[in-house]
């Protein structure tokens, strides 16, 4: 179950801090809206998966944009290109 607490319970910081744990970040609201996460980063491969997923993210989102802007390609066009392609 995830540790969601309201921000204003930073004032008692080492409180807070004592919640967090590898793979259970204490995710902080502000005015009732989830804002931020805190995150033990001491175990270094799920903080690289953490940052590997959020840059997949904004990537797909760019390509998204991208698409709704200049239009789509269409699947028999991708399956063309890959197909000519000699990888």
């Amino acid at each position: 179950m995830p540790n969601i607490i309201p921000i204003s319970d930073l004032s008692n910081y080492a409180n807070v801090l004592q919640n967090v744990a590898v793979g259970s970040p204490v995710f902080l609201t502000k005015d009732g809206r989830g804002k931020y996460a805190i995150v033990d980063i001491s175990e270094q491969e799920d903080y690289e998966k953490t940052k590997a997923a959020l840059q997949l993210m904004c990537e797909l989102e760019k390509g998204k944009r991208s698409a709704e802007k200049s239009g789509y390609i269409s699947a028999e066009d991708v399956r063309a290109h890959f197909k000519d392609k000699k990888l």
